[in-house]
């Protein structure tokens, strides 16, 4: 089944996960390579992410955590109410949690900086988030974020027309080809405007 259709002017795609959830994505760009159709696709809707405050043993620090999807689904009906009171509908789509509805203006107050471990071997990576809404659960504080930076998915076009998710070791791959040397600069890029207008 073609999952390609048109909002507005703009051409979107859905990505579909294991559990067949469904992720409605802008396609941003189209790159053909080696006889394959590759999409740059970006979320509609935007890309949530819940985090749980933890204590740090070794500093008394308090440090921001994953929370894996057995807790995402006891905190997910607080978070969608604590948006709700800010007109955003939170929604469990594929890939990533998102929500639709027009987000507040971003007040220096509300930005998180988390450093994110790629690998063993790969630099630490900062992360910067607008802190939304924060709420309690059992005790428990949690932190309703969404990434500053805008979140990209590469996919391989199948012939059906759906979008296939790359593995990051096949972004990497194809991010290496002369035919996606533009695509890398653009992105490259667009993460330089985002840190200049955050300084």
């Amino acid at each position: 089944m073609d999952r390609t259709t048109m909002e507005g002017d703009a051409q979107t795609v859905s990505l579909i996960d294991e559990e067949g959830r469904s992720l409605l994505c802008y396609v941003e760009q189209t790159i053909r390579a080696k006889g394959k159709e590759y999409v740059l696709l970006l979320p509609v809707d935007t890309p949530i992410e819940i985090f749980a405050w933890a204590e740090d043993d070794e500093s008394d620090d308090e440090l921001l955590m994953d929370i894996d999807e057995g807790e995402l689904e006891e905190v997910f009906s607080t978070a969608r109410a604590v948006l709700a009171e800010q007109d955003l509908m939170l929604h469990h789509t594929a890939l990533t949690l998102t929500a639709s509805g027009d987000l507040p203006e971003i007040n220096e107050d509300d930005i998180i900086s988390l450093d994110i471990e790629e690998g063993d071997d790969e630099p630490m990576n900062m992360e910067q988030f607008q802190q939304l809404a924060s709420f309690f659960h059992e005790e428990q504080e949690y932190v309703v974020c969404t990434p500053l930076d805008p979140l990209l998915f590469f996919a391989q076009m199948t012939p059906s027309g759906q979008p296939e998710l790359l593995s990051p070791e096949d972004f990497q791959v194809l991010m290496a080809l002369d035919e996606f040397q533009e695509v890398r600069a653009q992105l490259e890029q667009q993460a330089e405007l985002m840190d200049d207008e955050l300084e």
